[in-house]
């Protein structure tokens, strides 16, 4: 993984990032919807919305710095790429993870989250990140709920790793759209840059 280390003396958020840190509750989790009515059309041209989603979450997550920016104790580090994981049902009926490398060129990203993702699917080993590496986002596709609000279990609240949800696509007047949720530490993450994540996906949900 490849990273630079954030200057605390110069860095403007060094103080909220210090007022965060002392909280036990830290993270928090915003959803809204986003139009997938373009990404429904390119299905005909055989596009896998699943994996446009994925895409998408991946160029919102690089469009904004601090999503990349991960904390070790009282040290921050800035990731040049996140690779995103994300469940995969099994064959057997259980679960896996994967591990895809974000790659801002869809057709080739396209290509690399089937071939990985279909080696998952076979089953397996878990391949479950035990803390070795924070150069992750955490996704998770919830097909089966139109939902208004989620969150996720989280192991304590050293755990920076931002966490992706989106859910069932639905139809609303001949336009189709979706929950997506962001769940994140606050004391890297704002709502400032929660917003411009958003807007990030949904022009990359648009540009596919």
């Amino acid at each position: 993984m490849t990273y630079t280390l954030v200057d605390l003396q110069t860095w403007p958020r060094a103080a909220q990032f210090r007022f965060f840190r002392t909280y036990q509750q830290p993270h928090y989790a915003t959803t809204t919807r986003m139009d997938v009515t373009h990404l429904m059309q390119r299905k005909a041209d055989g596009i896998s919305p699943y994996r446009a989603c994925l895409y998408a979450i991946g160029a919102g997550l690089h469009a904004v710095p601090e999503l990349c920016m991960r904390f070790r104790g009282d040290t921050v580090v800035a990731h040049d790429m996140v690779t995103l994981s994300m469940t995969v049902p099994t064959d057997a009926g259980s679960f896996g993870y994967a591990y895809v490398p974000y790659i801002a060129d869809f057709d080739t990203f396209e290509a690399q989250a089937a071939a990985l993702i279909g080696e998952v699917a076979k089953g397996g080993v878990l391949q479950a990140n035990s803390g070795e590496r924070d150069d992750l986002a955490y996704l998770s596709c919830m097909p089966w709920l139109d939902y208004t609000a989620i969150n996720n279990a989280l192991p304590g609240p050293d755990d920076c790793i931002p966490r992706v949800t989106w859910g069932k696509f639905v139809e609303r007047d001949g336009r189709w759209d979706m929950a997506m949720t962001l769940e994140v530490h606050h004391a890297l993450v704002d709502g400032a840059q929660v917003g411009a994540y958003f807007a990030a996906v949904q022009g990359a949900l648009d540009s596919v």
